[in-house]
């Protein structure tokens, strides 16, 4: 949620769309202080998280065969693969969605229909190649400068995007962490139960309170060097319902590849939640093993083909495919824009 000067210089001369948002993006501003620390520090992380990640993977799943997860695939059979391609297909519309009211509330008046191609293009970038916050914005900086959207706005969307996934999953974690019964968290979790009801507790308990500031807090917060006005109370109701079903749906597409049966759904998303904050503090493009290995260790009950399997499934569906698409719908674009241009 980011408010500041508008950039004095026209969209045409920014070279480096990358940089200009890192500057513009204020957790970056932290590369200010203690740079050499800071970069060994997150090195450090990725390396401990993926060296975890793949002895966890190891131990699950080293004693399947290809041949045992390609039977695992055959068993979804055609009306698991729609269901999942539907619910891949609905996730990017609602983040679409997020992003129309986060141009709106940055000052940008796009058509919805508008938002919502660019957002799928970056946001099926940033899914596959990591460094959301900076590839994502990058992108969107470059896709939405023909419709006259300036930097800074392009900034605050992508923060409000970013901020609309953090506090939509935090409420669907605690949510789904409450009313999993304890019968279903001992039986297919790994999270103990007075563990998984103070959490949840906790994590509802923060959103309420983000609810409240922005419903009671109307001034202006200077952080990072940068002006940033919270938004209105039904706007933060916006970011936490629909961020909150955008990665339910997410959740589902892992969820609905499994046999049936083989977990709860709201068991399931009380692992997938701190897999997925896992996956992204790596710093590992998609979050590749380190999800896996997080998510296979926290939840138990499926066999090891069978989440193995539907973990290609997941990274077929919600990140291969829509990365095609995206890189498909940016080239067209381009070819365009440069045609138009050139007459």
């Amino acid at each position: 949620m980011l408010i500041s000067d508008p950039d004095p210089r026209p969209a045409e001369v920014l070279e480096d769309v990358e940089e200009e948002l890192a500057a513009a993006l204020p957790e970056t501003q932290g590369s200010r202080f203690f740079p050499m620390i800071q970069r060994l520090a997150w090195h450090l992380l990725a390396f401990v998280l993926l060296g975890a990640a793949a002895f966890i993977l190891w131990r699950e799943f080293h004693e399947i065969r290809p041949a045992h997860v390609a039977a695992a695939v055959r068993d979804w059979g055609w009306d698991s693969v729609l269901t999942a391609l539907g619910l891949s297909a609905t996730s990017f519309l609602l983040m679409g969605l997020v992003e129309w009211l986060g141009l709106r509330w940055a000052g940008a008046r796009l058509r919805l229909r508008s938002a919502l191609a660019g957002s799928f293009i970056a946001s099926a970038i940033a899914h596959t190649l990591g460094a959301n916050l900076i590839v994502s914005g990058a992108v969107r900086a470059r896709y939405y400068n023909k419709y006259g959207v300036s930097l800074r706005q392009v900034a605050a969307a992508t923060l409000f995007h970013g901020f609309s996934f953090a506090v939509g999953l935090s409420t669907l974690a605690g949510i789904c962490l409450l009313l999993a019964s304890s019968h279903d968290i001992a039986a297919s979790s790994r999270i103990a139960n007075p563990v998984a009801t103070s959490a949840g507790a906790l994590l509802l308990t923060a959103v309420s309170a983000y609810a409240a500031l922005c419903a009671l807090w109307r001034r202006p917060l200077r952080a990072f060097g940068h002006s940033v006005r919270l938004p209105s109370f039904r706007v933060a109701l916006a970011q936490m319902t629909i961020g909150a079903v955008d990665n339910a749906v997410a959740a589902a597409i892992i969820w609905s590849l499994l046999p049936d049966g083989s977990v709860p759904y709201f068991t399931f998303v009380a692992g997938y939640a701190p897999s997925v904050v896992v996956g992204q503090l790596s710093h590992v493009p998609g979050g590749v093993g380190v999800f896996e290995g997080s998510l296979s260790t926290l939840i138990k009950g499926p066999a090891p083909a069978a989440l193995a399997a539907a973990f290609l499934g997941y990274r077929l569906f919600f990140f291969v495919l829509p990365l095609l698409l995206a890189g498909i719908a940016l080239a067209v674009d381009t070819v365009r824009e440069r045609a138009r241009n050139a007459r």
